[in-house]
């Protein structure tokens, strides 16, 4: 694009003038006319085959990144182990709006104002690459815009290939609903090496300073933070959930939407389920006596996925019918590969990235230049371990099966991480492979959506490494978007439950992965849930199909699941029941997990909290019944 076009595309923007300055003082401005030509400015001015994205720290050249040119993408790798995930306290908030995240004047002792404008001096003086984009997607999405250096222009790719290339032509003059600004150098110059991302917002405008070119907490889940923002301000949501349509051998369709932590099985639930050689599935394998549990499935339903991660439940959508209507709030895929180990695991999907339609950015992929880059060949870690975070950005369009239209939801699942639990080593992990729970329950999961057993998607503070370690558990808050949320605790509590209250025509299922009492069972449970949620045409159940947990906060298990003439193990449904677990180690679990739900839930008693809610929080502080959730939020059966 010439000088002259990149005028005219930032005169139709409107900005701040100190934003205005900063653009027309930089060395040079460019504005990719097509995603290709951003492509191409990610492997630096020679083209590849290697180009290493450094900068100028006080005299020091430091590498952030390597960029290596394959054969199907850019693998981009950070020589820092620390790097390669989310810091879970990366978020600081700049301005004066009601928010309970820590703001930037309490963590660093100043106000934000002084480095804002050195930041945009520091840009002043780049060589920068502008590129519009829409938060939320391109269909309901909010006009907003980022300024990166150009040098890191792989940054912008994996932004726009997430949220899907937009042209200022398409557009049109705007003001920014929000800008992504991103600053590297200031990681080390003003912020010790640590990952920051601050937002400085008010009731029109968003503004996102990255310090890091981790796009996990800034081109990823600062976008999410934008939609949070303008939901709450609206009284919408955008879920952290995947969603899929499943079709069973019967051509019944069921719409499942997963919720949960992160490493809680959200991009699983969109996942086929995997087959042993000889093609029988894995069930379960016990951590004592390393028994496998085989089961066999002569036919699975097709899955269709409809949403991977930000799930978009926008009231334009919604069509009356008692069910939430969800759409995908992304234009492509953040998927997380560390579960692909090698060749065959997921056909399609390994399929789709080995022969992309058009080159695709992988993260922490050992990349080889001019060879393809392959999803199980994770990048190691300093510790000689692969990292636990490969991830690839793909465009929703290249999945197969792909669903383009909002889709009306049947059953909302809630997956957790869960460890093994035996009589020697008892712990919480004793929720069995399917639970039905009122709406009051469903509410508490979400409220804490706890993230336990070894999760891989971010790097865990010091105090929750050891609470993890020692068999605990930490909470990833409200609607386990609470990470990403820039408002109140309470407030996004309460927008969540009128949003559960307003579609009552919606099961509620808990399903767990990786254990199940003594049962290493990875995401086969899940997979299977969905499986079976399908063939029961949306998970429809009578009353007397099911019987009451006996930890209250798991609802109810139904008395048997039955797939293709085989009944799963009653052991699975419910772990008590298992000769390495027992009542006891079921109990001391259920404690555990009880103490950390009323330990979570006190902090929501303010005077601005539902009164339902309030309820509900007080039925588990006296270790209520499942029948007195019940009774009040009705279950759809």
């Amino acid at each position: 694009m010439t000088a002259v076009d990149t005028r005219t595309y930032l005169d139709q923007l409107i900005l701040a003038p100190e934003v205005r300055e900063a653009l027309e003082a930089a060395r040079s401005v460019t504005v990719p006319d097509t995603r290709e030509e951003l492509y191409a400015l990610s492997l630096g001015p020679e083209g590849g085959p290697q180009f290493s994205v450094d900068y100028d720290v006080d005299g020091e050249v430091i590498t952030e990144a390597t960029v290596t040119r394959c054969r199907n993408g850019i693998a981009v790798n950070y020589p820092e182990d620390y790097m390669r995930r989310r810091d879970p306290q990366c978020m600081v908030i700049a301005d004066d709006r009601p928010t309970d995240k820590t703001r930037f004047a309490d963590r660093f002792g100043h106000g934000f104002a002084d480095t804002r404008q050195e930041t945009l001096t520091w840009l002043s003086h780049q060589d920068l690459v502008v590129v519009p984009f829409k938060a939320g997607g391109l269909t309901y999405g909010s006009a907003s815009l980022a300024i990166v250096p150009k040098n890191s222009a792989f940054f912008a790719t994996a932004l726009v290939d997430l949220q899907g290339w937009v042209g200022f032509e398409e557009i049109g003059p705007f003001a920014p609903r929000s800008i992504l600004y991103v600053a590297p150098p200031f990681r080390h110059t003003h912020f010790d090496g640590r990952q920051v991302v601050v937002h400085d917002r008010s009731t029109t405008l968003h503004e996102i300073f990255a310090y890091n070119l981790y796009p996990g907490p800034s081109a990823k889940k600062g976008v999410f933070s934008v939609l949070l923002d303008i939901g709450e301000q609206e009284g919408w949501i955008t879920a952290h959930a995947s969603s899929v349509r499943v079709t069973t051998p019967y051509d019944n369709e069921t719409v499942i939407m997963h919720e949960g932590a992160s490493g809680g099985g959200k991009s699983e639930m969109c996942q086929e389920l995997r087959r042993e050689d000889d093609g029988r599935i894995l069930l379960g394998t016990n951590v004592v006596t390393r028994e496998p549990y085989l089961i066999t499935l002569s036919e699975t339903s097709d899955l269709s996925p409809v949403t991977d991660d930000m799930t978009l439940c926008h009231p334009d959508i919604q069509d009356g019918s008692g069910k939430m209507v969800v759409a995908d709030a992304e234009d492509g895929w953040f998927v997380r590969v560390d579960n692909l180990k090698n060749y065959g695991a997921d056909v399609y999907f390994e399929r789709a990235v080995i022969h992309p339609e058009a080159p695709l950015v992988f993260f922490s992929i050992d990349g080889v230049a001019d060879a393809t880059a392959l999803p199980w060949e994770h990048t190691p870690d300093s510790t000689g371990k692969p990292c636990p975070n490969p991830r690839v950005v793909i465009p929703r369009s290249m999945m197969r099966g792909v669903v383009d239209v909002p889709q009306p939801v049947d059953v909302r699942t809630f997956g957790v991480r869960m460890p093994a639990c035996t009589t020697d080593r008892p712990s919480y992990g004793i929720m069995g492979m399917t639970h039905f729970v009122p709406p009051a329950i469903a509410w508490l999961w979400r409220l804490i959506a706890p993230r336990g057993d070894k999760n891989p998607s971010i790097g865990e503070a010091a105090d929750a490494v050891e609470r993890l370690e020692h068999g605990g558990m930490v909470s990833e808050g409200v609607g386990s978007y609470w990470p990403f949320s820039t408002g109140t605790k309470v407030a996004a509590a309460n927008l969540l439950l009128r949003q559960i209250l307003d579609y009552g025509r919606t099961r509620y299922v808990l399903t767990p992965n990786q254990h199940i009492g003594s049962y290493h069972v990875g995401f086969s449970a899940e997979w299977l849930t969905r499986e079976w949620l399908a063939r029961k045409g949306g998970g429809r159940m009578r009353a007397e199909q099911l019987e009451p947990a006996r930890c209250p906060l798991f609802g109810y298990a139904p008395k048997e699941i039955t797939l293709d003439g085989q009944p799963v193990r009653r052991t699975l449904l419910r772990p008590e029941l298992q000769s390495q677990v027992g009542t006891a180690a079921y109990d001391q679990g259920c404690a555990i997990l009880t103490g950390f739900f009323k330990a979570e839930l006190r902090q929501f008693l303010s005077e601005d909290i539902d009164p339902l809610g309030r309820q509900i929080i007080e039925t588990c502080l006296r270790d209520g019944s499942v029948e007195e959730y019940e009774a009040l939020t009705p279950m759809y059966l």
